[in-house]
């Protein structure tokens, strides 16, 4: 099991839900219930980081339309309490009513009866008020505990927050990684002023080629050596470290292979001191103005 000091990330406490911490590093599964593993290893691979401590599983209707629910909800079977579950809808999926039914899609997927949190996967063209409007009326039905958004940008929040319902936004799940990080200029200093922690996707930049460039760049694969970890564990330790003391950051990545969830349970115990910190910034600066919102 992972350590009682392992870091924590906490989801403030709302109208209807008590203050809740939450490991810093959580599981994702977008690609999971693709077939490009076997299913069993998949379960496996959920079901073992829930004994390591991983418990924050984070999924979407999109991924592999709607197998990757159906993934979670096989690993969850009989361990739905040891959770806590996130699921996206579509933006076109967020209407007044559409949320409604998108939602009872996604909990007869996952073999549940309540998401821990709802997010809009993306803005989209639906009015903000209506997905609002729908959250909260699976909140009072007590199918979903807590709703917030996904990839949205300064602009978008600042829209958010003026509507009713839009100040309870738990969290903005945003892509953020070393070789990513343009919330720092803007997005995460807003976030952190309305108390609203970062789920970060993509945190080892799973997508595309970067990947291979972050694994093998001097620097990472430097630090990681002298620290005796794996290029992955620092890119996580990286991710969620404190920021001014305070730590407002999940990440989530994916892992099917029982090493690399292993792997990934050990970058809780990474601690990155100042001399780390300022190498790697060193290699990849913070950038100095606002740049679009990476999106993957």
């Amino acid at each position: 099991m992972a350590s009682t000091t392992s870091p924590r990330v906490t989801l403030p406490a709302t109208a209807y839900e008590p203050a809740v911490e939450l490991p810093a590093v959580g599981q994702g599964t977008w690609y999971m219930g693709e077939g490009l593993a076997p299913r069993r290893d998949e379960v496996q691979a959920l079901q073992h980081g829930l004994e390591l401590g991983l418990t924050l599983i984070d999924t979407a209707e999109m991924y592999a339309d709607g197998g990757a629910e159906e993934v979670v909800g096989e690993a969850l079977a009989g361990r739905r309490d040891r959770a806590f579950l996130v699921s996206k809808v579509y933006p076109w999926n967020a209407g007044r009513d559409s949320a409604i039914e998108a939602c009872e899609r996604s909990l007869n997927r996952l073999g549940t009866d309540h998401l821990d949190l709802y997010l809009l996967h993306w803005p989209g063209n639906v009015p903000l008020e209506e997905t609002l409007e729908a959250f909260e009326r699976l909140r009072e039905q007590g199918k979903i505990r807590r709703y917030g958004v996904s990839n949205f940008d300064v602009d978008d929040l600042e829209a958010l927050a003026a509507l009713p319902g839009g100040d309870a936004c738990a969290v903005n799940q945003v892509l953020y990684h070393l070789g990513s990080r343009g919330i720092e200029y803007a997005l995460r200093p807003m976030m952190r002023r309305l108390a609203m922690p970062v789920m970060a996707y993509c945190p080892l930049a799973q997508a595309g080629q970067l990947r291979r460039d972050l694994f093998d760049h001097p620097a990472v694969r430097e630090l990681a050596d002298e620290l005796g970890i794996t290029p992955a564990q620092l890119l996580l330790a990286w991710a969620i470290r404190p920021v001014e003391g305070r730590r407002d950051v999940i990440a989530i990545p994916k892992a099917v292979q029982p090493t690399h969830v292993e792997q990934n349970a050990g970058a809780l115990e990474v601690r990155l001191d100042g001399d780390a910190l300022a190498r790697l910034d060193e290699a990849f600066p913070t950038p100095n103005r606002k740049v679009p919102l990476d999106i993957v």
